[in-house]
């Protein structure tokens, strides 16, 4: 099965705004840079890559996990780094629900970012990562024309998962990764930001190489056009761009420790 998010790749205007955002707001660690590209090692199983391009860029959304007990230390980092706090129209920014918390902002190149906490999530088995106490890359944003095609090929392809199916919005999901589905035309809440697709480069992380091996059957199957070696499988789905990585490194049994739905191979 998917484990986890290994690595994310954005676009950007600025290599410099996203160092000032990242490294020196954030403090999120360099693990390379270049004059046209950054890496950051967010956390030791995931990487977060941007790379300058001179186009307009459509802004994505993700979420980073944060634990429940330190989320307020976590947005009050955020809230001193002087980036854009995101408030709902009636004016609050932290949202709490059922034992959930959250807090959206925003970086340079308009992205729309967010910590979440969730009370159930064990706080024992990840080792937080940089001064937002990362655990891991939760959401990534795929604005969609067909929620339902695009939810069901990922379930019978790449063998994700979701608590129940809607029509313009839905988290499909493998173990810590979430991929947020949503319809076009549904906006980014809390701000109603345009959901455009983003140009980006998603890839999930295996511990399982026969995995990565039965998901090569079903593309051949299917004539699901790919490029593969024996680490690691590459394809473009409804625009996206993305990639099944073997990660032997990530412990398998991480997800069920972490105590998060649907975390259950099947």
């Amino acid at each position: 099965m998917i484990t986890h998010f290994s690595k994310l790749t954005l676009q950007t205007v600025s290599i410099q705004g996203v160092h000032q955002v990242y490294a020196d707001r954030l403090g999120f660690p360099i693990s390379s840079q270049s004059d046209k590209q950054i890496t950051f090692q967010v956390t030791p199983d995931f990487r977060l890559t941007f790379v300058e391009v001179y186009e307009p860029i459509s802004p994505a959304h993700i979420a980073f996990q944060v634990p429940y007990s330190l989320f307020h230390e976590s947005a009050k980092k955020i809230k001193e780094s002087g980036l854009l706090i995101v408030r709902w129209e009636d004016g609050h920014d932290i949202d709490e629900e059922k034992g959930r918390l959250n807090l959206y902002f925003r970086d340079g190149d308009g992205n729309l970012l967010e910590i979440i906490a969730h009370e159930y999530v064990s706080e024992e088995v990840v080792e937080p990562s940089t001064p937002l106490h990362v655990l891991y890359l939760r959401e990534v944003g795929c604005p969609v024309e067909s929620v339902p095609v695009f939810t069901q090929w990922l379930k019978s392809n790449l063998s994700m998962k979701t608590y129940e199916d809607g029509d313009i919005f839905n988290f499909v999901i493998s173990g810590t990764a979430h991929i947020v589905a949503t319809w076009k035309n549904r906006p980014w809440i809390p701000i109603a930001m345009k959901a455009l697709p983003p140009k980006m480069h998603v890839t999930f992380g295996t511990p399982d190489q026969t995995f990565l091996q039965k998901v090569r059957r079903r593309f051949e199957k299917s004539n699901v056009l790919f490029h593969s070696d024996a680490q690691e499988l590459t394809f473009v789905k409804k625009g996206y761009s993305f990639s099944v990585i073997h990660t032997p490194e990530f412990a398998p049994d991480i997800p069920s420790k972490l105590q998060l739905p649907l975390s259950i191979s099947t």
